[in-house]
Formats: structure tokens, sequence, C-alpha cells
């Protein structure tokens, strides 16, 4: 059960309107809306629990400024700073915790993969910084240069050699051009891949619709049901996008899906249909370029670098696909996930325009100066 706090906050009119002028104005710092709406939802009767979890901010912030303003009303809504009272810590240590939070844990000889508030509170004592010090206060401190060193993202670091070639041939189609000239009124651009075992899911209980204050449900337990091979392709610029699922991905179903698109107006009658894709085994190197040429001599196969299918922009469609249709995964037979798959390509096409790419050469080239400082950069052969 939700604690209930002891300080139950009244307001009366002149305070409630002083707290939304404060909670609405922008220009302020972000801690003094934040307290301004600390206390209007209190007044509410709103738990500490909810109030910390709707504003994304710890339990005992809450806490603590529901009770300061309960004692001492709106002088008790400043800080000691803004009251001209001295800092409890000197600008010197709050510098010093920021650099010990920006250290990984292990280069520090710490068994952790890395920090929780509550682990930089017992090392910064550990450390002799400071003698005592509440995890309010130190997260004060990180707020203010977003510091969270409890998160962490994945990303993989350029091993191509030839990075800066291949991803360069691929911004440089996105901006329309080619070899240093301007794609033609002929010219075409195919952005394709695999989305491999794209399960049936069939859920032990039927899922519950949404209600008021209520998500939908779905039930955690499920069969499987079977999975496909979802294959497409996105016209870059002229925002169409064709697909199909198969049992499995090879290269034979991918040269049916090339086959699909290059059958149809305007690609087979195109003057160049260039087709992005990465270094999948059905589509990699130079043999896919020469068969898928063979079989359609106006189309250009370009490869991603390696490691780089975030240059690919059917990866923005698949994950369109992913939220939209795939999530929550809910379906009562395979037959069901392939009508759902190819149903939406059509719904999608109805509002879609082409992706607004903004990523290009000169983010490409500041990008590798900064890889650069790296000692595992590969070298261009």
């Amino acid at each position: 059960m939700p604690r209930e706090s002891p300080f139950e906050v009244k307001l009366s009119s002149e305070e409630r309107e002083e707290l939304e002028v404060r909670a609405r104005r922008y220009t302020s710092p972000y801690r003094d809306v934040i307290r301004a709406k600390i206390i209007l939802m209190a007044s509410q009767g709103v738990s500490n629990d909810v109030i910390a979890s709707r504003l994304d901010t710890p339990r005992q912030i809450v806490s603590k400024w529901r009770k300061r303003f309960f004692e001492s009303r709106f002088p008790g809504s400043k800080s000691n700073h803004e009251a001209g009272l001295q800092p409890a810590f000197p600008p010197s240590v709050i510098v010093d915790v920021k650099a010990l939070v920006c250290e990984l844990p292990h280069r520090l000889g710490l068994p952790l993969s890395r920090f929780s508030l509550a682990e930089i509170q017992r090392e910064v004592i550990a450390e002799g910084l400071v003698a005592q010090i509440s995890g309010a206060t130190l997260w004060r401190w990180l707020s203010r240069d977003a510091l969270r060193p409890w998160r962490h993202r994945s990303w993989i670091f350029p091993r191509d050699p030839h990075f800066a070639a291949k991803a360069g041939r691929v911004l440089d189609l996105y901006e329309g051009n080619w070899n240093g000239a301007p794609l033609g009124p002929k010219d075409y651009l195919i952005s394709a891949d695999e989305k491999t075992s794209v399960q049936a899911r069939l859920r032990k209980h039927h899922s519950l619709p949404p209600r008021p204050q209520q998500p939908m449900y779905v039930e955690h337990e499920y069969t499987r049901g079977g999975a496909w091979a979802y294959l497409a392709a996105w016209d870059v610029h002229r925002a169409r996008v064709f697909g199909r699922c198969e049992e499995s991905n090879g290269i034979a179903s991918f040269d049916r899906l090339v086959d699909q698109v290059m059958s149809q107006r305007p690609y087979r009658r195109a003057e160049r249909v260039f087709w992005i894709v990465d270094n999948g085994s059905s589509h990699r190197g130079q043999s896919a370029a020469d068969r898928l040429r063979a079989a359609w001599p106006n189309l250009v196969l370009v490869h991603t670098p390696v490691h780089a299918s975030w240059l690919n922009q059917i990866e923005i469609y698949f994950s369109i696909v992913q939220r939209k249709v795939l999530t929550p995964n809910d379906f009562s037979s395979l037959d069901e996930v392939r009508d759902c798959l190819l149903r939406f390509q059509t719904h999608y096409e109805r509002a879609a325009k082409p992706f607004q790419w903004t990523f290009t050469r000169r983010d490409l080239a500041a990008l590798l100066a900064k890889l650069k400082a790296e000692d595992n950069f590969p070298k261009a052969a």
C-alpha cells in the first residue's frame, strides 16, 4: 500500500494562483517548476509515490518539498542558495563527485557494471569526498548535467576498413547523387532487407482492451504458432513499400522479392534501379551483384558498410512495423501474421512520405574524425 504523508497540503486561492503561474513559467529553472507541480499535486490529495512517478522524480524529493511547504509555505519552497545562505558543500566537492560518476566503475576497482544512486552515495563517502550526503542532494547535482550512469545504450564500433567510402555512396544516393552526378528522372532508389523470425504468438488468454486509467492487458504466456521471414523493399524517394512473407530467408527468397519489385512499372523500364542492402548472406558481395544484374540488367546493388544497417532506410520501416503491428504480438495463426503485415503495407502507404533523412557526408566526416581518436578504429586498406 502507498504510504500516506502526514503533511496535508491545503492552498489558499492566492497560493494556488501563484503556484500555477510558477508551474507554467517555461523560463524558470526546471527545479522551481517541479517544486510548484509537487505542491499543486499534493494539494489534490495525490500521494508522494504517485507524484514521484508522474514527475519522474525521486520520492524523497517529493517528500522533502511537501514537508517544507507544509511547515513554511512559500519561503520554504526556496533552496538555501536562493535564500542567501552558504551552500552545504563547496563547488569543488560537486566537481569531484561528478568526475567519479563519469568513470566506469570497474576502472575504480569496483565489482559493478554501472553505478546506481545508492552506489554513488556509498562510494563518495568511502572515498572521503564527504562525511555524509543524501541521495536527494546527489540526484540534484547529477540532474543539472543530465548525468544518469545507471542507464546504458548499446552501439557497434565501425570495423569496416572501407567504412567511409561505402557509407558515402549510400548518403550520396539519399541526396540524389551517384558518382558525383545527379540521378536522372528514370533512376530509382530501393532500400531492402529481411526481418527474420516474425512469430505468431498464440496467447493462452485473450487480450483485454484498454479502459479508463488502465492499459491494454496481454497474457504473458503463449504457444508458438510458427514464424515468417518478412522481406521488404522501400522506395526511398517515392515512399512506396513492397513486401512478402517467406518460410525462411535465403537467396531464393530475396530473389523473389527483387522479381516482385523489378517486374513492376516504373522499375522494369527504368534507366537504373539502385538497391541498398546490408551484408546478409542472401545478397552479400560481388557475386550477389553479378547474380542480380544478370537477371535485371538495370539493377545496381549497393552495400552498406559491415555493421551499419542503420544507414539502410528499410530499418526505419521495420521499426514502424515492430511498433504498430507486432507489439504486442497477439495472433491467432501464422496466416493472420502474414495478412496483417501485407495489409499494413497498403495502410501505411496511404499517408506515407519519404523519410526525413538528415545524416549527410558532413556528419559522417565529423563522426569518423571523432572515432579516429580510438586506438581500435580500423585503418583504410
